[in-house]
């Protein structure tokens, strides 16, 4: 009897499902036959241990090959014969100490992965000048592992692209997440810094794994609060334990901090009693976090005070803090997201005209932080026009992570090519061949991280943070190429798993296109918490929060014209591509309605009208989550079952969603064109006044 219970438990336990809390560092047993053949290629690892970077890489490489080769390695020592895994740098391991100057090629956060022969030892090498790279190179070799790689003629030499690569939280002080679908803030602020939550090192693990260097812990829309002496503290604690994973902590700061905090009565920057407050606050930080990242800073946007309030330029404001950070070593991240009180004609030239002409204005430890496209997150935008135009600034690109107009977490969008197409788009601003990914010294990504067990809301959405930090670490990268080893690493490196998911991954964002905001559509979502779609959204505060204003949609036709003739915003880009852009017969068809007003009438290369073609890939977007839905379903059994289980409900609220866009959107725009619906399209089920009187008080984000 006893026996018998000994043997139901171990079945039980054999077969417990993944809530995906591993993410993509599972380390799952490997096939026998391939675990062996890694034991024998890999033998003692020999690891230094005196600093907390290298612990931190020791034990990653310890409890990856105990994981994936059903074995601990063997013990960190030296061995006289035999192979060995070595990791290290020239100052930390004699054997590495040879390949110094080529390190030295490498950066400070480089690494090599090479094996060869060190007198009769068969050697695979983990090194780099600095302790952080020899970490990122064994999450490297780890995932190298995971994938099933050969290792006999290893020789992979890496560094970062890019020098800021950097999560923004837009998390508040409260527990509560700007546009978060995935629970809670992760920091618990009430027990810090007492309480150190092991999720915090397993938060820094996941961000290393795919060279993320810094995380912004606080919203844009910042809380002066941020800056009290005991939110340092509990930061401070939260930086010690990032640390050790190359990660620097960054805050969101409020402007007005020194009438908030300091009990001043201005907070302009060019008063010397607020550049002394703001010496002192930066004096005061570095104090408890030496190797703080710096400033992230939002700024006369939405409300948010700034420079602007007392005449003063955005050069001026960023000045302010970059002098106050400079003596320490910091950074300011200043948002190029800006409008103003007043509703321009069009509020994608805002940014532009605001920062244009500040080029080579800003201090050398400013970087302005401009978001992929000119509106805001949508689920496609043309590249951001300053791209390219501010060659005497540096530049960061920011993206969103959570999918604040992208479904939030139940709908499957992979993000990879969106950040692929915008990262290789070409600006012309050198001639041809200068690519948005040229012109950055980083990028930054809205966080989609809470306290779900998923880290993220759902399983599919972890690929948009892993395929952020990769991006960032090198953005001549391919998506697919990523997603291709997200999915290995999450579910399985059979190619018969591998392969399915990586097409419904690739397929994804265009089908949320489709269903949402086709050729070139924008900002048709639901006032507010943006949950659904709500093209007929008007009236309210301002104009350019409605979708009226961005889609113009009439009797005649639909668009807004920014060409020379309407509001001439391509007149921002480099020439070559505002002719193109300008030019009805050239401009891409995904950009169509963002430059042109254009009839119903209108003959596409498809053969059909506009009106027909619009309505075309409204169902084409439910068909293609159909698609996903049929290729999940055969992934049954292969996948385990709670994973699969949670991954095919939410394709079904997804599919369900897709057909409320696609009928509702066709209602509406029927309403307007007078146009009937081409021959074999359904009508919607409901009238239009149906779908308008839907109320979601509970969405996620609304109210807040």
């Amino acid at each position: 009897m006893f026996a018998s219970v000994l043997a139901l438990l171990a079945c039980m336990g054999n077969a417990r499902a993944e809530d995906g809390y591993a993410l993509w560092m599972r380390y799952a047993p490997l096939e026998p036959t391939l675990a062996a053949h890694y034991r024998t290629r890999l033998g003692q690892v020999v690891a230094p241990d005196q600093t907390a970077t290298q612990r931190a890489a020791r034990d990653e490489l310890e409890r990856g090959l105990g994981g994936l080769l059903g074995s601990d390695p063997q013990a960190p020592g030296t061995a006289a014969i035999g192979p060995a895994l070595v990791l290290g740098t020239p100052q930390s391991s004699a054997l590495i100490a040879p390949l110094r100057a080529q390190l030295q090629s490498l950066g400070e956060e480089g690494y090599l992965l090479k094996r060869t022969r060190v007198g009769e030892r068969d050697v695979l090498l983990v090194a780099a000048s600095r302790d952080i790279g020899v970490l990122y190179g064994v999450f490297h070799l780890l995932r190298l592992l995971q994938t099933g790689a050969r290792i006999d003629a290893l020789d992979v030499r890496q560094s970062p692209r890019l020098r800021l690569r950097v999560l923004n939280h837009w998390d508040n002080l409260d527990g509560y997440v700007e546009r978060g679908y995935a629970g809670q803030s992760l920091w618990d602020w009430q027990t810090l810094p007492e309480w150190r939550d092991p999720r915090y090192t397993d938060y820094a693990r996941a961000n290393a794994s795919v060279g993320i260097n810094g995380t912004v812990l606080n919203n844009v829309n910042a809380n002066a609060q941020s800056l009290a002496p005991q939110y340092l503290d509990k930061a401070a604690t939260l930086a010690d334990l990032f640390r050790p994973y190359g990660i620097r902590v960054y805050l969101s700061t409020r402007f007005n901090a020194p009438i908030e905090l300091g009990g001043l009565d201005t907070a302009d920057p060019l008063d010397p009693g607020v550049q002394r407050w703001w010496r002192d606050k930066a004096a005061e930080i570095y104090a408890r976090i030496p190797d703080f990242g710096g400033f992230l800073v939002k700024a006369n946007s939405e409300g948010q005070p700034g420079p602007q309030d007392y005449g003063r330029s955005h050069a001026d404001g960023a000045s302010l803090l970059a002098d106050a950070l400079a003596p320490h070593g910091g950074v300011v991240m200043w948002r190029a997201f800006v409008y103003a009180h007043d509703v321009p004609a069009d509020r994608a030239t805002q940014a532009y005209s605001e920062f244009v002409g500040l080029d080579g204005a800003f201090r050398p430890n400013v970087v302005l932080q401009v978001k992929n496209g000119p509106i805001d997150f949508q689920p496609r935008e043309p590249f951001h026009p300053l791209f390219g135009a501010m060659p005497r600034t540096p530049l960061m690109m920011e993206v969103q992570i959570t999918k604040e107009y992208l479904g939030f977490a139940t709908h499957l969008v992979y993000l990879g090519p969106l950040y692929e197409e915008v990262l290789r788009a070409d600006t012309r601003a050198r001639g041809k061949g200068s690519t948005v990914a040229q012109a950055l010294a980083g990028m930054a990504g809205v966080a989609n991280i809470g306290t779900d067990r998923t880290w993220s809301g759902s399983h599919f959405d972890q690929a948009n943070w892993y395929a952020f930090g990769r991006l960032a670490w090198d953005p001549r990268q391919s998506a697919g190429d990523i997603a291709a080893d997200w999915a290995a690493l999450t579910f399985s490196a059979d190619p018969g798993v591998v392969q399915p998911i990586v097409g419904m991954m690739m397929a994804s964002r265009e089908a949320a296109v489709n269903y949402m905001t086709p050729l070139g559509l924008h900002h048709l979502m639901a006032r507010g918490h943006h949950h659904g779609p709500g093209p007929w959204v008007d009236g309210g505060p301002r104009a350019d929060w409605t979708s009226v204003y961005y889609h113009r949609a009439d009797h005649s036709g639909i668009g807004f014209d920014r060409t020379a003739g309407g509001s001439n915003a391509v007149a921002q880009y480099s020439p070559d591509v505002a002719e193109q852009y300008g030019d009805l017969a050239r401009v891409p068809a995904p950009l169509l309605l963002w430059f042109h007003h254009v009839p119903w009438d209108h003959r596409m290369a498809s053969g059909r009208t506009l009106w027909d073609e619009l309505v075309a890939r409204y169902s084409q977007g439910v068909r293609q989550v159909q698609g996903m839905q049929c290729t999940w379903a055969g992934l049954q059994g292969r996948v385990d079952a709670q994973r699969h289980a949670q991954v095919a409900a939410f394709l079904r609220i997804q599919l369900r969603e897709a057909q409320w866009w696609r009928d509702a959107s066709v209602a509406y725009f029927q309403s307007v064109s007078g146009r009937p619906l081409p021959a074999g399209e359904a009508a919607p089920p409901h009238p239009l006044a149906w779908y308008q009187a839907l109320q979601f008080p509970s969405a996620p984000g609304d109210g807040r």
